[in-house]
């Protein structure tokens, strides 16, 4: 009978992108969290994660690309359930008579009813009833940063993800104290898009946007100027246009969200117990998430505070490989404190 039963994962549920984690394997999936569905009343499905990203503001009107989640909450929950169903078979098949059990990876800020409502559409996909586990994000990334939660120190993670960014003190097995802020990598290609409108009168995609971000995006002032030609639609005509941009100018478009990031760094740094705050000085803060990966993030931060700064390994999975880390020793659940774990029945 157990080879009917599904191994247990782990998914990063993100505004962006999500990772699914296969216990005895490892990453098996990492993709966009995006749909595209038609834009009518039965809003079939048609492709998702990189299959829909590829057609990115690239649909005609009887379709539409969406995300289901927004700012790191479920916006659609049916289309929610659909592409955790989707991800979780990519991960596992679909050949189990019981579903797996499912550790997922939510932000801290999100109310009681927002958590039911991804356990539930996690059960909906296909997960084991009153076997679905949220895992605040930052404490995820912290154990998959390889940080010692478990211990009587002190540590600060920053995850910086699409739709949020988390700030967490962790010690003991459990958060301290956290904030979280609806800024991260949307919001800053949001930046970059607002920039180019008021600057040029021109209008650019998500996809456009990102790529400047990739390109020319630094939260520091770069030492060598740098220039792309950006290509889009004027807001005026309504004809193709197309523009130069300065990395001083993406500078100046992310510096906004930036200072925003930082500012609650300094807020929860400032709420945290002397002697915590004593070991996150010594041993810094970790950076963690894909809006971490903005070149001289990093710096900015350690340069404003003055307290070392560390970009984890791998910033993108390191959430999805501390929920794997925990499949894979299922006792140290039993040693999470409420503010680290929180078993949705």
């Amino acid at each position: 009978m157990a080879l009917f039963v599904a191994p247990e994962i782990g998914i990063d549920l993100g505004t962006s992108n999500t990772l699914v984690y296969v216990k005895g394997e490892g990453i098996a999936v990492s993709e966009p969290s995006v749909l595209l569905i038609e834009a009518n009343n039965k809003r079939s499905v048609k492709a998702i994660g990189d299959d829909a990203q590829l057609l990115l503001g690239r649909t005609g009107q009887d379709v539409v690309v969406i995300r289901p989640l927004n700012e790191g909450v479920i916006s659609d929950f049916d289309m929610t359930a659909n592409m955790i169903r989707s991800f979780i078979r990519r991960a596992i098949g679909s050949s189990y008579l019981v579903g797996p059990k499912v550790l997922l990876s939510v932000p801290c800020s999100i109310s009681s009813i927002e958590r039911r409502a991804v356990v539930e559409a996690t059960v909906a996909a296909g997960g084991r009833k009153n076997q679905v586990y949220l895992i605040e994000k930052p404490f995820a990334a912290a154990i998959g940063s390889g940080l010692p939660v478990y211990e009587a120190i002190g540590s600060m993670v920053v995850d910086i993800g699409g739709g949020t960014t988390d700030i967490a003190v962790v010690s003991l097995g459990g958060i301290v104290l956290h904030q979280a802020i609806r800024v991260g990598g949307i919001k800053m290609d949001e930046a970059i898009i607002n920039f180019i409108r008021h600057e040029f009168n021109i209008e650019i995609g998500d996809k456009t946007a990102e790529d400047v971000k990739l390109d020319l995006g630094s939260a520091v002032p770069l030492a060598e100027e740098r220039r792309v030609v950006v290509r889009g639609r004027d807001v005026i005509t309504n004809l193709p246009q197309t523009t130069e941009l300065s990395s001083t100018q993406v500078y100046e478009a992310l510096h906004e969200p930036c200072l925003a990031i930082l500012e609650s760094i300094k807020k929860v740094f400032e709420r945290t117990p002397p002697e915590l705050a004593a070991d996150i000085m010594r041993n810094g803060i970790h950076l963690t998430g894909g809006g971490s990966m903005l070149f001289g993030m990093d710096q900015f931060i350690a340069n404003e505070i003055n307290i070392p700064v560390l970009l984890a390994k791998e910033p993108i999975e390191s959430a999805v490989l501390g929920l794997g880390y925990l499949a894979e020793n299922p006792e140290l659940l039993t040693r999470i404190s409420r503010n680290g774990l929180l078993n949705n029945p």
